[in-house]
């Protein structure tokens, strides 16, 4: 198997690990959804020719999620990089924040790899 395959099989593992671990999340809808569909574009890579738009405009909008998400980093940083690992609470709400930006930043570039590795001609993939 080459490598490459490999790696893009891989890495759809690990978002569909992501996905599976947010069945538990308050709004569970949005990201299993969101990181299953980076694990489905990984596994369509690793079998087919995916179109490197489609990976390129998921991921310029999941950056347009991660901006609503920004001034809660912000207030995370400004308050001195408190501890991210404690469980969440009310009391503590940089915590969610801190850790859904931090997730759609990882799906973020790994979906800038892959439309970079992509070729531009999907039938010459």
């Amino acid at each position: 198997m080459p490598m490459k395959k490999l790696l893009h099989l891989l890495l759809a593992l690990v978002f569909a690990a992501f996905a599976y671990f947010n069945l538990n999340d308050p709004d569970p809808f949005l990201w299993v959804t969101a990181y299953a569909a980076v694990a489905l574009l990984f596994v369509w890579a690793a079998f087919g020719s995916v179109d490197r738009r489609i990976p390129g405009w998921y991921a310029l909008a999941l950056i347009g999620w991660m901006l609503t998400l920004l001034p809660g980093m912000i207030d995370w940083v400004a308050a001195g990089f408190p501890s991210i690992t404690a469980e969440m609470q009310a009391t503590e709400p940089h915590i969610e924040v801190v850790r859904e930006f931090l997730g759609l930043l990882i799906a973020v570039l790994a979906l800038a790899w892959l439309t970079a590795t992509t070729p531009k001609d999907p039938a010459k993939a």
